[in-house]
């Protein structure tokens, strides 16, 4: 399991991994808050455009993540979430927790 960052950009995007299930959940959370940790200031943000396989524990691991950068003061976002974990999101009454930005419509 590996969660990668995209180097092009100032504070590069934790981008989330293709498969995200309850028997990933552990590996992928401590792997972002490492991560997470490593970045001084400015802003996480976690893509999730690769995203494939999931369950909720995804939104588990994302509101861990929301937390961990609670806890080092950074600001945090999540973008590019695939549409049913945005329903999964708005099921649980979470969807407000996390600041989703998800690219315009065509």
């Amino acid at each position: 399991m590996s969660v990668s960052t995209e180097s092009h950009a100032p504070a590069a995007p934790l981008v989330l991994p293709s498969e995200l299930t309850h028997a990933q959940g552990s590996d992928a959370q401590r792997m972002l808050a490492q991560a997470m940790r490593a970045q001084r200031s400015g802003a996480v943000v976690l893509d999730g455009s690769q995203l494939r396989r999931f369950d909720s524990t995804a939104l588990a691991v994302i509101l861990a993540c929301r937390r961990t950068a609670q806890e080092a003061r950074l600001d945090f976002r999540v973008r590019n979430l695939p549409p049913y974990l945005l329903e999964l999101a708005v099921l649980y009454g979470v969807d407000e927790l996390v600041d989703v930005q998800q690219p315009a419509a065509a």
